[in-house]
């Protein structure tokens, strides 16, 4: 599923992926989190969505303690369906977004130019506590593997992590002229989540 903050035609939109391994917890937890977080802010020319480095859950729903997790901060994830990364992606997204680092090296590795390679970020390289770390002080461990705890951490971390995305966005938009107030610029207004 794709977020889209604005009405803006596709080619001119800021276009965001976040990637983990199946597209059942982390990623689609990071993809509405964002996609709340850009439209509270107003950035009305950024969209956001979210895949899998594997095909091991398309179809699928969000997992359910995901979507408790969202659902406690009004966040809807009743229509994420699972999907596997697909290569031509690389071309059509601006800032892709690795969950950890082994979706960080695999996205490495399967980038097929030093434009996509470029694009490749750790989610967490934009919180300020773990920015100037090494990737493998960055990611984000599967919480498919714990409780409800673990999922409070996935959430916790994703979070902190938005200011410095936003921050980011807002930054490539204003080079664009799109960011709010500019041309190009129409939509809704939402609450921030907390």
């Amino acid at each position: 599923m794709i977020h889209a903050c604005s009405m803006t035609s596709t080619s001119s939109q800021y276009r965001i992926i976040a990637v983990c391994t199946g597209n059942i917890c982390r990623s689609p937890m990071a993809e509405l989190m964002l996609a709340e977080a850009l439209a509270a802010e107003r950035l009305r020319g950024a969209v956001v969505d979210s895949a899998g480095t594997t095909a091991y859950e398309a179809g699928r729903p969000i997992d359910p303690r995901a979507a408790r997790k969202l659902a406690a901060h009004s966040i809807p994830s009743d229509s994420h369906v699972a999907r596997e990364w697909r290569a031509e992606w690389f071309q059509t997204r601006e800032l892709i977004l690795a969950l950890d680092v082994d979706h960080f090296g695999w996205l490495q590795q399967a980038a097929p130019d030093r434009g996509s390679l470029s694009k490749i970020r750790m989610l967490r390289s934009f919180d300020p506590a773990v920015a100037g770390k090494d990737p493998l002080d960055q990611g984000i461990e599967d919480p498919w593997y714990g409780g409800h705890a673990d999922f409070d951490l996935t959430w916790n971390l994703i979070h902190a992590a938005l200011p410095g995305i936003v921050a980011h966005v807002r930054a490539e938009l204003a080079q664009r002229g799109q960011a709010d107030g500019q041309p190009g610029t129409a939509g809704r207004r939402v609450r921030s989540i907390s």
